[in-house]
């Protein structure tokens, strides 16, 4: 899918890694934080390239965008992550033109998520369109596509029930913990990190346990209490932290941290304790597991589980794809139009500067020359033959590329 309007060098392309062969651990090390995402959008910026956009969840990293080759956009995730190039060779992936098309619809509907139906991804999209945008960092072609991948997630969560029932890793986590747990009402429960994930398990804890000993701390307190005035739940301070893992039975983390913030070094334990983390990078380091007592899960495990919720979801798949096919389409038939209109206009100049120089020559040449009645005729003739043109470029047979360069190479045109 070349750029024809920028450079006939650029290609669309998709490069990243997701947790189809990434593991967490590898996931954390390749992570952008928002400071990490603008220092790569304005790297971007400065190496000259055209258009992109950059995603960052627990599940994935990737980067939709116009290259050359694919290596200028791996080099810059590499570059502003943890993770390296041998690294990205083993667990990444590229896609090129219709492949990165076809890629960016899936994971935008839903149907690429751990978790089946989870559209999460959709507004994380959205922001990083809007971030890449205030960069000047997008284009027609991504601006378009972008709004078709919005469009087809839309209507999939409208027109089908791909997203029906309670399933998420904040709600596998609470039925993991029901399933494992004894008499999880008297558990004392402590909740470190309150962002979406954090909020989303504590509002099923509360909906699903009936317990009342749930504990929240947060960096930020403020956000902490927040959220507990609502559920009417206990907020303690950061620098309580320590003190409140001694007394739980059961810890989930859902940070942003960048590094570990829940170790053995901290634990003093005197009873068994439940650790699930659902951050990406971890952010409990797995020496945990050496003390007696303790069980570690992860987000990775807890996505594994299935039920019926999403084994009826997976009945849903062939109706969302359907309508990505239908949107697809749709954008596929603009972009072969926005491809070939510049050559088949350079095509009409080209031949109008012909019949213009052939009307002034016949007009000296021959007495009595019909210079209007000649002007209807060949303006009538070139667009015939720019019609056929257009027609063969617009067969879904045909090799846009290809044809392009064939028919500027013959007339010796320059598509602007």
């Amino acid at each position: 899918m070349e750029n024809n309007i920028a450079s006939k060098h650029l290609y669309f392309y998709s490069v990243g890694l997701s947790y189809k062969k990434a593991d967490a651990e590898v996931r954390g090390k390749f992570s952008l934080d928002a400071k990490a995402k603008t220092n790569l959008l304005q790297q971007a910026k400065n190496e000259g390239i055209e258009s992109l956009i950059v995603t960052s969840t627990c599940n994935r990293t990737e980067i939709y965008g116009f290259a050359e080759h694919p290596f200028q956009l791996i080099k810059l995730i590499c570059e502003n992550s943890l993770g390296t190039v041998e690294e990205f060779q083993k667990v990444g992936f590229v896609y090129k033109s219709q492949e990165a098309v076809n890629h960016m619809f899936r994971v935008g509907t839903g149907l690429d998520s751990q978790i089946l139906g989870d559209f999460e991804i959709i507004s994380q999209l959205k922001n990083s369109f809007a971030e890449s945008r205030s960069f000047g960092l997008v284009n027609t072609f991504i601006d378009r596509l972008t709004n078709a991948v919005i469009q087809a997630s839309k209507r999939i969560k409208n027109e089908t029930e791909i997203s029906s029932g309670a399933t998420s890793v904040s709600f596998a986590s609470v039925q993991y913990i029901i399933k494992n747990v004894e008499n999880i009402g008297s558990k004392n429960i402590l909740l470190f990190g309150t962002g979406k994930i954090g909020r989303n398990t504590c509002e099923n804890l509360v909906k699903h346990t009936k317990n009342e000993h749930i504990t929240l701390i947060n960096r930020t307190k403020d956000k902490a209490e927040k959220l507990a005035g609502k559920l009417n739940l206990i907020v303690k301070d950061y620098s309580d932290l320590q003190a409140e893992l001694q007394k739980a039975d059961i810890v989930v983390v859902a940070t942003g941290a960048q590094n570990p913030t829940v170790e053995k070094a901290i634990l003093n334990l005197t009873k068994p304790l439940l650790i699930l983390d659902l951050s990406i990078p971890k952010n409990v380091n797995e020496d945990v597991k050496e003390l007696e007592g303790v069980t570690l899960i992860h987000m990775d495990h807890l996505a594994q589980m299935t039920d019926e919720t999403l084994e009826k979801r997976k009945l849903q798949i062939p109706f969302a794809e359907i309508i990505i096919e239908e949107i697809k389409e749709e954008f596929m038939t603009w972009t072969k139009a926005r491809k070939f209109a510049p050559t088949i206009n350079a095509l009409k100049e080209k031949l109008n500067a012909i019949k213009n120089s052939e009307l002034d020559f016949q007009s000296k040449k021959i007495s009595n020359f019909n210079e209007e009645q000649a002007e209807i005729i060949s303006a009538r003739i070139i667009q015939k033959i720019t019609t056929h043109f257009a027609n063969h470029l617009k067969d879904d047979n045909t090799m846009v590329d290809e044809s392009i360069e064939w028919i500027e190479k013959v007339f010796q045109i320059e598509a602007r």
